[in-house]
């Protein structure tokens, strides 16, 4: 893969200026035909899509479908429908204070954008933010993740397929790269990556007073109430632990369930597990056999009861779907969101002294997941625990809304995105007063 030096990306930055001064981005006949473009570019290269993501992580085709270029696909068409609708001036009433007049508010392109794309979900979570770059109506510099290399060459024959480079480019690159790409006055960075990288990021840009959204991640947990219904636990666990080995921002870290029925509930689960992922192969590959290494010395490390799966083989990039039992808060797998294939299991008698202790030792996750038949129950756990999104009895899915906006809080974030609150993170909000 060939690395742009920093003088080519200078002057690709300079021409993305340019052309952004040009205003060739902001009509609005403009702005649909880069979205139908992308679409098409998207699915020409559906084949090697498919190809690629099986290399870097291990994907089905049907994984692919749902979590990478449907989810892609689907918010094109989303922008599509709605795009004529979002870009009209807002009326607001007129303040007695500066009356007589009128006044609205018009929503403007930042400038030239630059979005930092995962590993996790390469192509979902690289293109879902381009869509709102373009509909904002500014240009856009991609840097996609240097650790799925044949992904990342998909989406620059995609890219460079559907734009010119003034447009929207692909920068490929590691730490150097971005370093420097940083450096560059952006007009607008969107992010998603872990919390350390997140600071540097948010760090480099308050050099240019550049505005940020930063998706990140931290430990969601999953809270099993006395009533909940079991076979819809494990069911949503099943999906939302192990898809993708583990590898979700959304995922469920942890499983906090009541005592009284987590005996039934672990039952129930490792059924699941030893029947549906019997090998190590089963949930995927991790991005890197680091990974891997680390996943395994957290697992040896532990105090608590293997119950299913701990093995891995790092030069495959694998690790079996894990069950520990018997965690503790300090416990080494819950010193940090995990991205992998194991659940550490805990559970509660009290519900208050379980809230309170998810808040002091995970505060502000990207989202939590409450169990139970009465979501009455579930209200008041979601109003005491802070966190970017919540779920009740279910799991990872309002990621895939576009009605819903998608984003954390404190560690796991700031700013959302999807559907119209794509258009709304990529454009700033202008009030204009007219005096007759």
């Amino acid at each position: 893969m060939n690395y742009l030096p920093a003088t080519a990306i200078d002057a690709l930055f300079a021409r993305q200026k340019a052309f952004f001064a040009s205003r060739q981005t902001r009509g609005l006949d403009v702005r649909k035909d880069a979205l139908h473009r992308l679409k098409q570019a998207i699915e020409l290269h559906r084949e090697d899509l498919y190809t690629a993501l099986e290399a870097d992580l291990g994907k089905t085709r049907e994984i692919v479908d749902m979590a990478e270029i449907g989810a892609v696909i689907h918010e094109i068409d989303f922008a599509l429908a709605h795009l004529d609708e979002w870009v009209k001036p807002q009326a607001v009433p007129t303040a007695e204070i500066i009356a007589p007049s009128t006044c609205e508010v018009v929503q403007e392109p930042f400038g030239v954008s630059y979005i930092i794309g995962p590993f996790n979900y390469p192509v979902n979570l690289t293109l879902t933010p381009l869509v709102g770059a373009i509909i904002g109506g500014n240009t856009c510099i991609l840097k996609p993740s240097e650790t799925t290399p044949h992904t990342s060459m998909v989406l620059e024959a995609i890219i460079t397929q559907a734009f010119e480079p003034q447009y929207v480019a692909v920068v490929q690159g590691g730490r150097e790269e971005n370093t420097h790409l940083l450096s560059l006055p952006f007009d607008f960075i969107f992010f998603t990556g872990s919390p350390g990288v997140g600071k540097v990021v948010m760090e480099a840009a308050a050099r240019h007073l550049t505005p940020v959204v930063l998706e990140l991640g931290g430990k969601c947990p999953l809270i099993v109430l006395p009533d909940a219904d079991l076979d819809q636990v494990v069911e949503q666990v099943m999906f939302g632990k192990f898809i993708n080995s583990g590898q979700t921002c959304i995922a469920p870290d942890y499983l906090y369930a009541h005592s009284s029925i987590r005996p039934a509930l672990l039952h129930k689960l490792l059924e699941q597990v030893r029947e549906r992922l019997p090998e190590l192969g089963s949930t995927g590959k991790l991005v890197t056999s680091r990974q891997v290494a680390r996943l395994q010395a957290m697992v040896d490390e532990s105090r608590g009861e293997v119950l299913v799966g701990g093995q891995s083989d790092a030069q495959a990039r694998l690790f079996s779907a894990t069950v520990v039992d018997h965690v503790q808060w300090d416990d080494p797998l819950m010193a940090e969101e995990l991205f992998g294939p194991i659940l550490p299991v805990l559970s509660f008698d009290d519900t208050e002294v379980a809230i309170e202790l998810i808040n002091r030792h995970h505060p502000k996750p990207l989202a939590v997941y409450v169990f139970t038949r009465d979501a009455q129950l579930a209200r008041p756990i979601i109003e005491q625990i802070q966190s970017g999104d919540a779920q009740v009895n279910g799991v990872m899915l309002h990621a895939f809304s576009p009605y819903l906006p998608f984003g954390g809080t404190g560690a796991s974030g700031m700013g959302e995105y999807h559907g119209h609150y794509s258009y709304l993170a990529f454009t700033h909000r202008k009030s204009i007063r007219f005096v007759p």
